[in-house]
């Protein structure tokens, strides 16, 4: 692998069989994401754009092709392997925040920590306090904003140090000022930590604060 490349893809495909009989969502996609990089990979709906970051992320198996991440063929390993790279390596942030209910932000934020074994509350509340969310440690998901849950997500992502950090539309739930307040937070955390990024979005104001845009159109590379 080059070193400089924390994700490799190569001639991608993907398809479903459906009742007109197949409908191919990927194909033949290929490009690199750089270490550290922030790319941005757009498209209309239904143009496969979560579909390859779940391929990306090793959570779904393609048709043909590769994924290397750090270096390591995904569909090489079983789905054991592949969830135990991820544990290791890769954090994500949903649309829909993705907290469970009956814990509080700080336990929202330390469960990643504690299911690795590593001491966990003193990091949690640092990230939590990084975020702006320092006074709402012992707040439930319901009870604070959707924008300050979209920021215990980015914490809870964020604690682990992960090398590659999934998005997949993170502010697609927000207003417009929330929405840029969380992509601000996300992109200043990914260069604190010199995290490789990759965000899933159709909003183009986001996509051009990356350093780089991947277009699909009809699951195809349109511009890269």
């Amino acid at each position: 692998m080059n070193s400089t490349h924390s994700i490799e893809v190569v001639q991608l495909s993907q398809s479903v069989a459906d009742a007109s009989g197949t409908l191919v969502i990927l194909d033949n996609v290929s490009f690199d994401v750089g270490r550290g990089e922030a790319l941005a990979i757009t498209g209309s709906s239904g143009s496969g754009k979560s579909t390859l970051l779940g391929l990306m992320a090793g959570l779904d198996v393609p048709v043909s092709g590769q994924v290397r991440l750090l270096g390591q063929d995904l569909f090489s390993l079983n789905e054991e392997g592949r969830a135990a790279l991820r544990a290791r390596h890769v954090g994500f942030v949903f649309q829909s925040f993705q907290l469970l209910p009956n814990l509080t932000a700080l336990e929202n934020v330390m469960l990643p920590l504690e299911l690795a074994g590593r001491p966990a509350r003193q990091d949690a509340a640092a990230m939590l306090e990084r975020v702006g969310l320092g006074g709402r440690l012992a707040h439930y998901p319901r009870t604070l904003s959707g924008g300050e849950q979209q920021r215990v997500a980015l914490a809870r992502a964020f604690v682990m140090r992960p090398s590659l950090l999934f998005a997949d539309e993170p502010t697609g739930s927000l207003d417009a000022r929330n929405g840029e307040r969380i992509m601000a937070l996300m992109l200043d955390l990914h260069r604190e930590h010199c995290t490789t990024l990759v965000l899933v979005t159709h909003d183009a104001r986001l996509a051009a604060l990356c350093e780089r845009e991947i277009r699909l159109k009809g699951g195809r590379v349109a511009e890269a």
